[in-house]
C-alpha cells in the first residue's frame, strides 16, 4: 500500500503565501521610494524571488499596484478600528491621525503610481467610503467626549491629512520628519477648548532647508 502524503501540499501553499506576502512587502516599499519607474523585475529581486513567481501571481504591474492598494485600504481600516478601541477619546483620534499621516508621509511615491489604474479615480472613491463611517466613529466619540472642537467633522480628517502630506512632499529631501511639527499645530487647533496644548515635537524648517527643498519642487517640475 502506497502511504498517504499530505505535507507537501500544505508546505506549498505556506511558501506561496510567503513569497505574496515577500512581494507585497517589496512592492510597497520601491513603489513609495521610486514611484512610476519600478517594474516587476525589480520587485522580484527586492522580494528575493524567482521573477516567474511574480508573474504568476500578477499579469502585469497594474495588478500588482491594485493589490497593494487594497491592503493599504485593510490596513486603514484597522487602524480607525484601533483607534476607536483606545479607551481615551483623544489619544485614539490623534493615533489616527498619526497613522495616517505617517502613511502618506512614508508612501509619497504611491499615489502617482495610482495614476497607472484605470479606475484610480473610482478606487479612491470607494477607499473613503469604505474607511470613513470607522473615522467618523473616532471623530464623533472625541466631540462627544468635548476633546474637539465643535464643528470638526469627518470630512476634515482627510484634508487635515492632506494639508500635512504637502508638507512631509516639500520637505522630504532635507527634512522628512518636519511633517509631525505641523501635525502637533493641526491638532492643537482642532483641540477643544478647555484642553491644554502640547509641546511641538519638532523643530521648523531652517531657512537653508526651505531653500533646498524649493530647489528640489523645482528641479523636479522641470523634469516632468
Amino acid at each position: 500500500m502506497n502511504p498517504v502524503i499530505t505535507a507537501p501540499p500544505r508546505r506549498l501553499r505556506a511558501d506561496a503565501a510567503r513569497n505574496q506576502q515577500r512581494i507585497l512587502t517589496a512592492a510597497r516599499q520601491l513603489f513609495a521610494e521610486r514611484g512610476l519607474e519600478v517594474t516587476l523585475d525589480d520587485v522580484a529581486e527586492a522580494a528575493g524571488v524567482g521573477v516567474g513567481t511574480v508573474y504568476r501571481r500578477y499579469a502585469n504591474k497594474q495588478e500588482l499596484i491594485a493589490e497593494v492598494f487594497d491592503r493599504h485600504i485593510t490596513a486603514m481600516a484597522e487602524a480607525a478600528e484601533s483607534a476607536y478601541a483606545n479607551p481615551d477619546p483623544w489619544s485614539g483620534l490623534v493615533e489616527l491621525l498619526e497613522y495616517a499621516c505617517r502613511h502618506m508621509a512614508d508612501n509619497r511615491g504611491f499615489g502617482s503610481v495610482m495614476l497607472e489604474l484605470p479606475d484610480a479615480v473610482e478606487r479612491f472613491a470607494s477607499m473613503r467610503d469604505r474607511v470613513k463611517p470607522a473615522i467618523a466613529t473616532v471623530i464623533d466619540r472625541a466631540r462627544d467626549a468635548g476633546v474637539l472642537r465643535p464643528g470638526i467633522a469627518s470630512s476634515d480628517f482627510f484634508a487635515i491629512v492632506g494639508m500635512v502630506e504637502s508638507v512631509a512632499a516639500f520637505s522630504r529631501s532635507v527634512n522628512p520628519d518636519v511633517w509631525r511639527r505641523y501635525l502637533d499645530i493641526v491638532l492643537d487647533g482642532i483641540r477643544g477648548d478647555d484642553q491644554p496644548r502640547q509641546q511641538l515635537s519638532v523643530p521648523p524648517l531652517r531657512d537653508d532647508e526651505v531653500d533646498q527643498a524649493k530647489a528640489a519642487a523645482s528641479c523636479a517640475a522641470r523634469r516632468r
